[in-house]
């Protein structure tokens, strides 16, 4: 026997073994216990939140910032003269400047509305109606003048695709209002899905349980979310007890793989969601009224109207966060933009200021913050061979977007553009800086929102962004 193997050294090694396998067994517990948790629960914000809910509306392709909300004067002067780019020929985008480029005037005439005189283009009739009630931002500047590189930067912070977007991050940052339906929710346009699809919207690094649920505004909002004839209430519910067992069962050996707790919690909420969805998403039941505020009968705007309508019904019920498309590179104007921008506006100018006044009346927009942006502004000029049919090129140093309602301030305008709009001169920001601002108004800090991934702790602002303090009420 071992002269140093006594009992003493006996007791105690036999306690530390004990005591390490007791260890574990708390250990364990404790990540099952967290496995098990309800990912969506509603959780309490940083800071006493402005908004409680976000609708992001997605204006893809570029619109034209110096046509819709940014007018320069001087475009008029110099229209139809050779514009030199000198030192700033630098750019992303391979043969730009390989022709001579024309200074290209609006088409469109400006006046002012509302009592902060707000400058807005005639394509905008209905959204000019609401000024008072909007906060536009003139100086956001991109990194990537790519159309896919440039909307995940605007969706998840990073020109790459595989990091959760902007939804996913709020989600996970606060739960959900209403555990019967999606925290996230997306309405995208059928006829062109964003470019990666559904990576636009997915969780990246987060727990799966944070990506967004896509919905349909024809038809089903959700394909195959009804059960097929001749089961009862009873009888779904019976299924949905031996299924949950099964996958409890299997789970509690497997406590540690989030993508299997994603999937057991898709299948609770899909089951939840058979008895709320058809109630909360019936567009044909609102009076006639509001269907004509969003346009629902009109065949131009039925799409974005219905969605938008959509939208509203969510987060009256609870969804936290609602992110609407138009169909991919639609704003994309770099030819006869007089048609392509006039086409788009005219799809969503009424339904968007049909959404700002409905949540209004409801006393639903001081808790709602939409936000109205695409990926990159435009250029104010055109190569010269296409003066017949002229349209204006991808610019990442200037950009307008708007904010609306849930705590940002009414009325106002920040940041400058230079003369010809194509430079952020005055109060200039970043994508991170527009994150960081949503974040802001629904409660959270962006610097500690954080979520531990490959060795370091991860942020939808990477190292922080600048709350944007002139659009704060």
């Amino acid at each position: 026997m071992n002269p140093e193997w006594n009992r003493r050294h006996f007791l105690y090694r036999s306690l530390v073994g004990a005591g390490g396998l007791a260890l574990m067994d708390l250990l364990n517990s404790d990540l099952r216990a967290a496995a098990s948790t309800n990912p969506l629960a509603r959780k309490a914000p940083h800071h006493a939140a402005k908004a409680k809910s976000c609708i992001f509306l997605t204006m893809l392709g570029g619109v034209a910032q110096m046509d819709t909300f940014d007018p320069k004067p001087a475009l008029e002067k110099f229209d139809n003269t050779v514009l030199d780019w000198s030192n700033e020929k630098r750019t992303d985008q391979p043969d730009l400047y390989a022709k001579p480029r024309l200074i290209f005037r609006s088409p469109w005439k400006f006046s002012r509305y509302g009592k902060c005189g707000m400058d807005v283009s005639e394509l905008f009739p209905n959204l000019a109606t609401c000024v008072d009630e909007m906060t536009f931002v003139k100086t956001i500047t991109g990194e990537n003048g790519n159309h896919p590189a440039a909307t995940f930067l605007m969706n998840t912070g990073l020109v790459l695709p595989g990091r959760p977007s902007v939804g996913a991050w709020v989600t996970y940052g606060l739960g959900t209002l209403n555990q019967n339906l999606p925290g996230f929710v997306v309405l995208p346009d059928y006829r062109a899905l964003p470019f990666s699809g559904s990576q636009q919207w997915g969780a990246g690094f987060l727990p799966a349980s944070y990506q967004g649920t896509m919905m349909q505004w024809k038809g089903d909002p959700i394909n195959d979310l009804l059960p097929s004839g001749g089961l009862s209430r009873k009888d779904m519910q019976d299924q949905m007890s031996l299924l949950r067992e099964y996958n409890h069962a299997y789970l509690d050996g497997n406590f540690t793989n989030p993508d299997l707790q994603g999937r057991i919690d898709a299948y609770e909420l899909a089951f939840r969601m058979q008895s709320e969805v058809p109630g909360v998403l019936n567009v044909a039941g609102e009076d006639e009224t509001t269907r004509k505020m969003y346009g629902i009968d009109d065949e131009v705007t039925r799409s974005f109207g219905t969605r938008c309508l959509m939208a509203r019904q969510l987060v009256e019920k609870g969804t936290r966060f609602v992110q609407l498309y138009t169909p991919s590179q639609s704003w994309d104007s770099h030819t006869d933009i007089l048609k392509g921008h006039a086409k788009n506006a005219k799809e969503v100018d009424l339904p968007i200021a049909g959404l700002i006044k409905d949540l209004r009346r409801r006393n639903l927009l001081d808790s709602t913050l939409i936000v109205w942006m695409g990926e990159f502004g435009r250029t104010p000029d055109h190569p010269a061979d296409l003066r017949d049919k002229a349209g204006r090129d991808h610019n990442t140093k200037a950009m307008t977007m708007f904010f609306a309602g849930g705590g940002a301030k009414p009325g106002v305008t920040v940041g400058a553009t230079d003369e010809l709009g194509w430079k952020a001169v005055d109060k200039v920001f970043r994508m991170r800086d527009v994150h960081a601002t949503i974040l802001h108004l629904m409660g959270l800090n962006d610097m500690r929102l954080m979520h531990y991934h490959a060795g370091r702790n991860m942020r939808l602002t990477d190292t922080g962004g600048e709350v944007i303090r002139d659009a704060v009420a």
